[in-house]
């Protein structure tokens, strides 16, 4: 669309005229929630991939569906690319229009380019700034636009890269709409482009020229540059065609047609001297001109300067030192004769003021042009189209400013806009026009503000603010390093308006740089989720430009901020990128390590826990000199569930050392290979030797009161448990008096039944040397006690028998046996809780039986 016709639509203003004509006569209705802003999005196919530009969560980015491929690129036709080179070129300034100079003087150069253009050469142009290099290119590249079956195509190489310029190239011929190909893809559509190239302000030189000029070997190129940019290499075969200073006549003679009249003789020698000052550069005749022009409506009042004819032509709000308060104001007065006015005397400008006369001219300009020469002198020499100009300067006029620039040959077009001319940024500076540092910082930090607004306006299309990008990154370049604290957050506002228009309007390079700013200001501010949008929106531009490292750095820089903000969306888009970056890279999705001080995520139901450093490679046994490039899995038997690689990191040796080693490494890798498995083996043998400890110390406590309870004393029985077959005078013999089985019970002193020849009846231990003692048959009735009950005797209670040797010796056994039983036993320790049986005299031998007959 273009900004000199603006539709209502525009600026958001389409439905304000509906609604008033509603609610006219009557109350306003009742507004309900305002429904939510317009969110522009855009599909881009970059290669294979899908890009979804959206400036809400950021960009997502995918494999390209099949459905969603695009259609192969048609070479535009001639008619389209007329349309296209005017899409591009500068708008024309309103207001009066700038007189038309000749071509003086460059009619051999003019021949020799179309020469060598129609011959198929590329050429280099190279002139000082000011020399006519823009003013000649137009006139060849009139004159070569039948030359090439694709015509003439009109670049701009300011701030440009060799990439840029190919996609811009492939953009100017191809119709290919929402498609960028990838870089071997461009490589391949540029290569059959025939086309005549023009280059103006080229910025690059060296062997990235020759790059350039390789990728399109079909066409001709016209590149032109300054002379301190390097020269193209001698195998690149470019011709050089340099411009010089116009001759001391020649110069006059561009005077004289800029103030279109003839020169008096002190300004012909003012001019004489300037042409010396100047080397002969034709801008600085054309200034010359603008001043001679404002010196001549200084030197007559209205009514006489319309004598001249003048009137209809002067600019609106011209005012000069209070000279002229209404230029086209009605006069009554009649014309004046020329022949009878009396001019006022208005000395020539000194030689200084001729030869940097840019400060002088702006001092003469309308306030509109004045504000607007100090936005420029804020932005570096970006202009802002002139759409914007009412909005900045505060004047619905300020449009027409950009003409009274023009004329005064302050400016020069840039690709589809204007910048300041060569050396005009110097000169205001150097006399102090942007004002201090203060009102140029405020300047440009409302310059900011309003693109911020108009960047992110759904109503703006990708194209306008593609063609703004060269203005709005100088604000938000400016502004970024601001000393006030409220800067760098409308530096990241703006560049998170403008980026995604960028992106949509396929001009990648001002979407790296404005990402890349808003970064560096969001990190200044301290607003960590804009720094993450950035980081995010950094990611996908890498992955879309085949710089997968960097892409990967980059998402999950953002990621981790997203996730300490609880951003889930966000974090949701950054992930989806993260895992398209690891199956393009053919690894896993963190890559072969986890990130530095951070740690493994715990495993899932569905999935392996990851070793606390990551999956190392696979180690592979050395059975043969060829390795072996499959994993080999640690479990095989496991390999449903996931099982960890047990691998090496370093490489397979190879040689006779790989032959020696490779039975070693196929035998221990598993051991070697992942310190987990050590630790885990270690931790477990250590846990058995705990629990075997515990056990055994439980085990061999046995009697916490009597420590010997399990040990045969001289005045204690046997033990009782049931898995031990006693002592041998507790078995019975072969010729015992009664059978056990048959014998009677009788009870005991504690009412328990006692069954002779069972296990814990009374006798007597056998002495060291292993000699029995006779003793008196036992008439099978329990003898009693006097002097105090016995121990209860449980037949379900058996004691644990003690493992460990006894630490002091058996008491001496009697050396004489006694030879009459005694009639009273021996009362039993009060701390005894083991059962034990009677302390009877029973002799113990090898065949001693239950009824007390000696063998």
């Amino acid at each position: 669309m273009d900004p000199l016709n603006r539709e209502p639509e525009e600026y958001g203003y389409d439905h304000e005229g509906d609604e008033a004509r509603d609610t006219r006569g009557g109350l306003l209705p009742e507004r309900g929630p305002s429904a939510p802003a317009r969110v522009r999005t855009a599909r881009v196919v970059s290669g294979e991939l899908l890009l979804t530009v959206n400036p809400v969560d950021g960009s997502e980015i995918e494999a390209c569906p099949p459905g969603e491929q695009p259609a192969p690129p048609r070479r535009r036709t001639a008619q389209e690319r007329i349309e296209a080179a005017r899409a591009v070129a500068p708008p024309v300034p309103p207001g009066p229009a700038a007189p038309r100079l000749p071509i003086l003087e460059r009619q051999e150069e003019h021949e020799r380019l179309v020469q060598l253009l129609a011959r198929g050469r590329s050429v280099r142009l190279t002139g000082p700034a000011g020399s006519g290099r823009t003013v000649l290119l137009d006139a060849v590249a009139a004159e070569c636009a039948d030359l090439a079956p694709d015509g003439v195509v009109r670049l701009s190489g300011h701030h440009r890269t060799p990439t840029e310029l190919l996609y811009e190239l492939f953009a100017t011929v191809q119709h290919a709409p929402d498609h960028r190909p990838d870089r071997p893809a461009l490589l391949e559509l540029v290569h059959d482009i025939g086309a005549v190239v023009v280059v103006d302000d080229l910025e690059f030189g060296g062997t990235t020229l020759d790059e350039l000029i390789t990728a399109a070997p079909e066409c001709a190129f016209l590149l032109a540059t300054t002379p301190d940019i390097p020269a193209p290499s001698p195998d690149a075969h470019i011709e050089e065609v340099s411009l010089t200073g116009l001759g001391r006549a020649t110069a006059i003679e561009l005077l004289e047609s800029a103030v279109d009249r003839p020169l008096t003789d002190d300004e012909a020698n003012w001019a004489g001297d300037l042409w010396f000052e100047s080397e002969g550069l034709p801008l600085r005749f054309v200034q010359a001109g603008a001043l001679l022009r404002q010196r001549d409506q200084l030197r007559v009042t209205p009514a006489e300067f319309d004598a001249f004819g003048a009137q209809e032509d002067a600019p609106a709000e011209f005012d000069a030192f209070g000279a002229l308060d209404d230029a086209f104001g009605p006069t009554e007065t009649a014309p004046a004769d020329p022949t009878d006015i009396e001019l006022r005397d208005i000395p020539l400008p000194s030689l200084g003021e001729g030869a940097a006369p840019a400060a002088l001219l702006a001092s003469r300009l309308s306030r509109s042009a004045q504000e607007t020469l100090r936005f420029a002198v804020a932005l570096g020499g970006e202009v802002p189209h002139q759409a914007h100009l009412p909005a900045l300067v505060g004047d619905t006029h300020a449009d027409a400013a950009l003409g009274e620039l023009m004329t005064c040959g302050l400016l020069t077009p840039v690709g589809p806009r204007y910048r300041l001319a060569a050396g005009v940024l110097t000169q205001l500076r150097a006399q102090g026009y942007g004002g201090t540092d203060e009102e140029t910082a405020a300047r440009v930090h409302t310059v900011a503000q309003h693109y911020a607004w108009w960047a992110g306006h759904p109503s703006v299309t990708p194209a306008r603010a593609v063609a703004e990008s060269d203005a709005l990154l100088a604000a938000l370049t400016t502004l970024r390093p601001g000393t006030n604290p409220e800067h760098p957050a409308t530096a990241a506002q703006l560049a998170r308006s403008a980026a995604p228009a960028f992106a949509a309007g396929l001009h990648w390079g001002a979407w790296e740089r404005a990402l890349r700013s808003g970064q560096e200001a969001a990190r200044i501010a301290g607003e960590v989720a804009e720094e993450a949008y950035f980081h995010h929106e950094l990611g996908v531009l890498a992955l879309c430009s085949g710089n997968l490292d960097r892409a990967r750095a980059e998402l999950e820089a953002s990621i981790g901020m997203r996730g300490v903000l609880a951003d889930k969306r966000g974090t949701v888009a950054g992930r989806r990128a993260l895992a398209l970056v690891a199956d393009r890279a053919g690894g896993p999705p963190g890559g072969d390590r986890t990130p530095a001080g951070e740690e493994p995520p715990a495993a899932r139901y569905e999935e392996s826990a990851s070793p606390p450093r990551g999956i190392p490679k696979p180690i592979v046994p050395l059975r043969s000199a060829a390795p072996r490039t499959a994993p080999i899995p640690a479990f095989p038997d496991f390999a449903d569930e996931g099982p960890t690689l047990i691998t090496r990191s370093d490489a397979t040796p190879s040689g006779d050392g790989a032959k020696a080693g490779g039975m070693k490494l196929g035998r221990f890798g598993i051991i070697a290979g992942a310190r987990r498995n050590l630790v885990a083996v270690g931790t477990g043998a250590l846990l058995a030797a705990v629990l075997g400890t515990v056990v055994t110390i439980g085990a061999t406590s046995g009697n916490a009161e009597d420590p010997g309870s399990n040990r045969v004393t001289s005045d204690r029985t046997a033990s009782e448990d049931g898995a031990d077959d006693g002592l041998d005078a507790d078995e019975p013999t072969d010729d015992s008096t009664g059978d056990p089985a048959d014998a009677p019970s009788s009870p005991g002193p504690s009412g328990s039944a006692t069954t002779p020849g069972v296990p814990g009846t009374s006798g007597t231990p056998s002495s060291p040397d292993g000699s029995t003692s006779p003793a008196k048959p036992s008439t099978g009735a329990p003898s009693t006690t006097a002097t105090g009950p016995r121990p209860t005797i449980s037949p379900t209670t058996r004691p644990t028998p003690s493992t460990t040797p006894p630490t002091t010796p058996p008491t001496t056994p009697p050396t004489t046996p006694p030879t009459t039983p005694p009639t009273t036993e021996p009362t039993p320790p009060s701390t005894t809780t083991q059962s034990q049986g009677s302390p009877s005299n029973s002799a113990s031998g090898d065949t001693t039986g239950s009824t007390g007959t000696p063998a």
